[in-house]
């Protein structure tokens, strides 16, 4: 019988491993321009129905306020993210996509996608849906 603790520990590894892969070849051609947490702000205000505060933002990525502040300060350096005096408060600003920004997103999901494809070519269709619904049970909370 399998020792729980090895399985975890070999489950918690190709895991990692597999998600390396996939930031690294979704990164390619970027360099080390877009980190995974700039993804992860730009992936947010993409998906947000409105513009978003900055406290917002943060709560909505799990991290403290002035993380979320240089994130968005290196975003908008770089023409990805732009900011705008919430009319509603003038203390609060709100951050939302620029075009270019979009145009980046889109260009990393494509990637992460065709990478994420080239990994699951490897297994047939009734395997790459036992292992989605598998994920699926361990994603959620």
């Amino acid at each position: 019988m399998r020792d729980p603790d090895d399985a975890a520990e070999q489950i918690a590894g190709l895991l990692d491993g597999i998600v390396r892969r996939q930031r690294r070849a979704s990164r390619e051609g970027f360099g080390e321009s877009v980190t995974h947490g700039q993804f992860r702000v730009l992936r947010t205000l993409d998906r947000a129905d409105r513009l978003l505060r900055l406290s917002e933002l943060a709560a909505q990525l799990g991290i403290v306020p002035r993380s979320a502040t240089s994130v968005v300060d290196d975003l908008e350096a770089a023409g990805l993210v732009a900011r705008q005096p919430d009319p509603h408060d003038r203390r609060a600003t709100l951050v939302y996509l620029t075009p270019d920004g979009l145009k980046v997103l889109a260009t990393l999901r494509k990637k992460r996608r065709d990478v994420m494809a080239g990994q699951l070519a490897r297994l047939t269709a009734d395997e790459q849906q036992t292992l989605a619904d598998l994920l699926q049970r361990l994603a959620e909370e």
